[in-house]
């Protein structure tokens, strides 16, 4: 891979600071979290970007919503945010389309300004823009609070996927009859979980929308669908290619990481050693922390590797992760226990049906070796939320077993993006299931770096992949309009 390209996709998700799972392991005592992968990660910081607040011009609405969509209980409503931008709709009168994107497990300004690609492409087609918020995150909370909203399994029990598309479903279908534009086609977007959620709309409401772009959208990550050890197998394979003496130096720390740790003054060390706003109280936070730098970012070997001569192993870690955490150069001290994105109940939904096995193997992975252990999941999450996680759920609701025949048979008009480089396409779509289930496969991509905004950096692969994208997408909304058009003389 060309160096240029590797510190192109580097920088993209450094800015977009989008992190991963945090490290279970059985290695000993040190690291037994078992702990449920969040997709944005909770060490993750916000992030400035002035130029896009301006570029990117929006109102901010709420719409009352139902608590529970699927019962006929008298339950107190709540107020969903939603982002709305009408500058480029040509309106109802030419069925000019919505798009929304599938609002994530995060607060929706920060998915808004990092998700470039629906505002770069608005104009051309004459296109509302929608972000609608998931509930019980940014400011979408039930009961009048997160305080309330989060305060118990009782009130945690309506933060579901299928509560969250019903949100979207009744929210632009109120919307479309208030603007009288129910003859406007609806496209989703979505990234991450915010691509599950967009594939799964698509199935689930094919008369709410024409079509779904899931990027990176590892909709197969569930039971045994893929193997438990793919994504820290595509993670440790990114860096062993990347060098082989970084991929040993992050195998061989976990160890010294354990020692330092178990001395009389380890924990202060430690904390001094990664410069800590705080005293550690445990290892636990700080594998956690190291873990989420090391699943996107193969950059920092370069750092690792041009470590001072005579640096220690945690020393050259530190180095490493610096260029991740303090890619500014800003940054006195880190906080190991930041939650800016406001999205830490995804270990409620992680604990009840987005359960996600995943496992690290001794002889492939440069992390811990540890086995699934669905028992030691299990009872944490009683422990934590005093609920039991239903893992088959996903599967029962959404499918995901035999997904080639059941694609064929009843989907459509659903585009899965992925880059090879990003851990999650391991449990993704990553072939071509009809003429209308497209599976667009980039080599040297990133975690849904086709919905960043288009640079004059980006490579012709990239192009290539959002060409091909927008191409589809008109397809789907002349099709739709060919046959509204046919109804309507009728």
């Amino acid at each position: 891979m060309a160096s240029s390209t590797v510190s192109f996709i580097i920088i993209i998700i450094i800015i977009t600071t989008v992190l991963l799972p945090s490290l279970s392991s059985q290695l000993s005592d040190l690291f037994p979290s078992n702990n449920p992968p969040p997709f944005l990660g909770k060490h993750s910081h916000p992030i400035k970007q002035p130029n896009h607040h301006q570029q990117y011009r929006y109102e901010t609405r709420y719409f009352s919503q139902p608590l529970d969509h699927f019962s006929f209980l008298d339950l107190p409503r709540f107020r969903q945010r939603y982002l709305i931008n009408t500058e480029h709709w040509v309106g109802p009168s030419r069925s000019g389309p919505i798009f929304l994107y599938c609002g994530n497990e995060g607060d929706i300004e920060w998915f808004a300004v990092n998700t470039g690609f629906v505002w770069d492409i608005a104009p051309r087609f004459g296109a509302m823009i929608l972000f609608p918020e998931h509930r019980y995150y940014g400011d979408s909370m039930p009961f009048g609070s997160k305080e309330e909203a989060y305060r118990n399994a009782t009130t945690l029990s309506y933060l579901t996927a299928e509560q969250a598309l019903a949100d979207f479903a009744v929210l632009i279908t109120d919307l479309k009859k208030n603007l009288s534009a129910e003859g406007c086609p609806v496209v989703l977007f979505g990234g991450s979980y915010g691509g599950m959620l967009a594939a799964w709309m698509r199935l689930k409401y094919p008369h709410v929308a024409v079509g779904a772009l899931a990027s990176s959208a590892p909709i197969l990550q569930f039971e045994d669908i893929v193997p438990p050890e793919t994504f820290y197998n595509i993670v440790s394979n990114s860096f062993k290619r990347e060098s082989s003496s970084c991929f040993d130096t992050i195998k061989n720390s976990w160890n010294a990481l354990r020692s330092e740790g178990q001395k009389e003054d380890g924990l202060k060390q430690l904390s001094k050693t990664f410069h800590l706003c705080r005293e550690l109280t445990s290892v636990q936070g700080l594998s956690d922390w190291l873990d989420s730098a090391y699943s996107y970012l193969a950059m920092v070997c370069k750092r690792i590797d041009g470590s001072p001569a005579g640096s220690s192993i945690l020393e050259r870690i530190f180095n490493g992760v610096s260029v991740y955490y303090n890619y500014t150069g800003e940054v006195d001290c880190f906080q190991l226990d930041d939650d800016p994105h406001g999205m830490d109940g995804w270990n409620w939904q992680a604990c009840t049906e987005m359960v996600m096995p995943m496992s690290s193997d001794q002889n492939t992975s440069m992390f811990p070796a540890y086995d699934w252990d669905y028992s030691a999941f299990r009872e944490g999450c009683q422990r934590d939320f005093q609920v039991t996680p239903r893992p088959r759920w996903i599967t029962t609701e959404f499918g995901g077993h035999d997904i080639e025949h059941v694609l064929k048979s009843f989907g459509s008009n659903i585009i899965f993006s992925n880059g090879l480089l990003d851990p999650w396409s391991g449990g993704s779509v990553l072939k071509n299931i009809s003429e209308t289930i497209i599976a667009l496969i980039t080599k040297e991509g990133a975690h849904h770096i086709d919905l960043r905004a288009s640079s004059t950096e980006d490579p012709d692969w990239l192009v290539e992949q959002r060409a091909t994208e927008i191409k589809l997408i008109q397809g789907w909304i002349y099709n739709y309009s060919k046959k509204m058009k046919a109804t309507f003389e009728i």
